[in-house]
């Protein structure tokens, strides 16, 4: 029996020991909240290990988010100072964000203030979150004697209130509000006009595709800044750091330049792996079609309509960056081996949809899936000449 042939019985026995196709693709997105995560662990295809470009994205913000600290009104006689770190997933990039939050702020109250008070940190993820991976490396990311604050994890999604009334001084969001609550239902509808045929995703997608998803964009930003203006104090910081695009953008061109929008890993690639699948018997049109990614890039326009509708911030900052996918060392090291190229892509594709590509069909086709796309990436030599930017969006709010 071939490969193929062993794939195919394989995936007919998961198929029969869980669902009809159809029923579980309905399943997994309308229970998002419970899916949705970062590849956990510390492996090749965790997030710990693929996370290089929130990092660069989080190194180019530092800065801003240091200067927002220095500028803070402090609030005196707390006997504690509480931050959250809402969408921490897991790896340094929380915990290195954390250290440098309560150690500005610390030196803010000595330099300032006759008391210091303790500081809270609270790491703040979906229950699929791998929060012990996170503790795991909080605890070797510095001894816990010396540790400048007390932590806690706190699962829930932040499209809901996750703590009580003006509990908070400081939110930070870093590389996670891109992700929606979940997928637009007229986009599942095969008899809708926004039925999302072969794609994965909405960048180049029809008109109504991308309505359907800047209207649950609208609505879950709505929701996330409601929450935050209950639960930040007066005078309480939010600090925001996501995927965007440009305004010269429109919502159908999510990644701005050709480049970008052909290299980036939710595009070419993965479709191609999809209709793979597809051409080679594994799934049908249906299994194709109902995959759609819950990700949307905000433009300024978009995000700054939110908050005035919110009332409850003032902006201090709102600034579009892109940033390179990797360096130009690496790029020259992938093209002398385009095959690691290929791997390193398909790493970054399962760290952060494994689980809803699980989710869809089953672990035997997810990691045939990723196969396809590693493969697809490594061929394609003219793809890896090009670069890839990603477009981030900053947002530094006051609670009033």
């Amino acid at each position: 029996m071939d490969s193929t042939r062993s794939v195919c019985a394989a995936a007919k026995k998961e198929k029969i020991e869980h669902m009809f196709p159809g029923n579980r693709c309905r399943t997994w997105t309308r229970e998002l909240h419970r899916i949705l995560c970062m590849q956990g662990g510390d492996h090749d295809g965790s997030y710990a290990k693929n996370s290089e470009a929130p990092a660069s994205a989080l190194a180019l913000c530092k800065p801003l988010l240091a200067g927002t600290i220095r500028s803070m009104e402090l609030f005196h006689g707390e006997p504690s100072i509480r931050i959250a770190d809402l969408g921490c997933a897991t790896g340094h990039n929380t915990l290195s964000t954390m250290e440098l939050i309560v150690r500005s702020l610390r030196q803010r109250y000595e330099e300032d203030c006759d008391h210091v008070p303790e500081f809270e940190a609270f790491f703040s993820d979906l229950p699929s979150n791998d929060f012990n991976s996170l503790f795991r490396s909080l605890a070797s990311f510095a001894d816990t004697m010396k540790r400048p604050y007390y932590a806690a994890g706190v699962p829930g999604s932040f499209y809901h209130r996750l703590f009580s009334k003006g509990k908070l001084h400081m939110v930070v969001s870093l590389s996670a509000l891109h992700w929606l609550s979940q997928i637009p239902d007229a986009v599942l509808d095969k008899q809708s006009p926004s039925w999302n045929e072969g794609r994965a995703w909405i960048d180049g997608a029809k008109k109504e595709v991308v309505d359907a998803y800047a209207k649950q964009s609208e609505e879950d930003l709505k929701a996330f800044l409601q929450c935050r203006k209950e639960e930040i104090a007066e005078g309480g910081i939010l600090f925001i750091l996501m995927a965007g695009r440009p305004d010269s953008q429109q919502a159908e061109n999510q990644l701005g330049d050709p480049d970008s929008r052909a290299k980036h890993p939710f595009t070419t690639s993965m479709d191609q792996a999809w209709e793979d699948l597809l051409n080679e018997g594994l799934i049908d049109e249906e299994a194709r079609d109902m995959f759609n990614i819950p990700a949307y890039m905000r433009s300024i326009e978009e995000i700054k309509k939110a908050f005035d509708r919110c009332t409850g911030f003032e902006i201090q900052q709102l600034e579009f960056f892109r940033i390179s996918e990797h360096s130009k060392e690496k790029q020259e090291e992938w093209m002398r081996d385009p095959a690691s190229y290929g791997r390193a892509k398909a790493n970054l594709v399962r760290a952060t949809l494994k689980p809803i590509v699980e989710a869809h069909l089953g672990q035997i086709l997810s990691e045939e899936l990723f196969k396809r796309f590693e493969k697809r990436a490594a061929e394609d030599i003219a793809m890896l000449q090009k670069t890839c930017f990603y477009g981030v969006i900053v947002v530094c709010a006051i609670r009033k």
